[in-house]
């Protein structure tokens, strides 16, 4: 009898709860995590200790990718963006930033200083990734907004450049600088993509 459990648990058809003998459906969506999209396939290295960080780990969610700087005019949509990650997190929201120097050298310092930064002036908790080049033409581009450019067309002209990406990583919007990560448009194209399962 154990070994026909055991074979039926391999098959996905049941599990055992330890301790207690009793037998449990598996569900399908517990048995498996969702396919990670393509555009996610990647890895790359977190701002505070530059440990490499596998961004399928957010697959299944919709995320926000922005690219960010400390010393911009923009800088204050920090203050958003960590409202909306706190706002739709247990929805299935992830916002990732990714600080860059590209435009007008706003972002100077060196990944702990960007994060003690982020840290001490915005309280950010959402995961930032170490600086990186964003601007379409660099050959040290990151390959993630090279990526994101291919896929809409367009790319980052300014500090806090934003994409959407829906949970499957097949809806991908550009929203450039001026938009405001807590206005009403935003937020409703945002519970749009929660809301698609």
């Amino acid at each position: 009898m154990i070994a026909i459990l055991n074979a039926m648990r391999r098959l996905g058809f049941i599990a055992l709860v330890a301790g207690l003998g009793a037998i449990v459906p598996l569900n399908s969506a517990q048995a498996a995590p969702p396919a990670c999209p393509e555009l996610l396939q990647r890895e790359l290295p977190r701002l505070q200790d530059e440990k490499p960080q596998a961004l399928c780990q957010y697959a299944g969610r919709v995320v926000l990718v922005v690219n960010t700087a400390s010393f911009c005019g923009f800088t204050s949509q920090y203050k958003a963006l960590e409202a909306l990650s706190a706002r739709y997190a247990d929805k299935g929201l992830v916002v990732l930033g990714f600080p860059s120097n590209d435009f007008g050298s706003q972002e100077p310092g060196s990944n702990k200083e960007i994060a003690d930064f982020c840290e001490n002036t915005f309280s950010v908790k959402f995961p930032m990734f170490a600086k990186s080049s964003v601007k379409s033409g660099k050959p040290d581009i990151n390959p993630l907004f090279a990526e994101l450019a291919k896929k809409t067309g367009s790319t980052p002209k300014w500090n806090f450049h934003k994409y959407l990406i829906s949970r499957d990583g097949g809806e991908v919007q550009s929203f450039g600088s001026m938009t405001d990560p807590g206005g009403r448009a935003f937020t409703q194209e945002v519970e749009r993509l929660l809301a698609k399962r």
